[in-house]
């Protein structure tokens, strides 16, 4: 059913893309830790929403257990029982307009190299009639032809940034 020359996949598709979006960005411009893995939360169930729509049930699901479920909640409690943390006074971070022309300029990135070309190319008769399984999709992560490659990068580059929480963590200590 098409109301307003708006399908209710392109509706839920906005909706989840939003809750991503807005979750990243109230996690980047939160300075109050306790809210800012709430806005984390918020963006993993948009993630969630978005692999539904991808037909990927089981990613759904998994985002769900374990990133909302067990991770967010586990960074929840250690930020909240890390009881100086969280007494902060200012609500943003004093460079808070530094993200937000970073995230502008990432979203434009996506906008003009991945989205636009896919949307420009495909009319809906042309869209792919194929779904493919969690085995296929499985495959392709390890396959040297397919997608190890960028499993790879995203995962050193995970290690970087839990390193990199580490120093600044240990150097704020120090500090106080």
């Amino acid at each position: 059913m098409v109301i307003g020359g708006i399908t209710p996949e392109a509706f839920a598709f906005g909706l989840f893309t939003i809750l991503t979006l807005g979750g990243a960005l109230g996690v980047a411009l939160n300075r109050n830790l306790v809210r800012g893995a709430v806005w984390l939360i918020v963006s993993l169930f948009g993630m969630a929403g978005l692999f539904v729509l991808l037909s990927a049930p089981f990613l759904a699901a998994v985002q769900v257990l374990v990133y909302i479920g067990a991770i967010g909640i586990l960074i929840t409690f250690a930020v909240m029982l890390t009881r100086s943390m969280t007494n902060l006074r200012e609500r943003f971070t004093n460079q808070w307009w530094m993200s937000a022309i970073v995230a502008g300029l990432f979203f434009l990135f996506l906008l003009l190299g991945v989205v636009a070309p896919v949307w420009g190319s495909l009319s809906p008769d042309q869209a792919p009639a194929i779904v493919g399984t969690t085995e296929q999709l499985g495959v392709s992560f390890v396959d040297g032809n397919q997608f190890v490659l960028p499993f790879e990068v995203v995962s050193l580059l995970l290690t970087a940034a839990i390193i990199g929480a580490i120093v600044i963590a240990r150097h704020q200590e120090e500090e106080e």
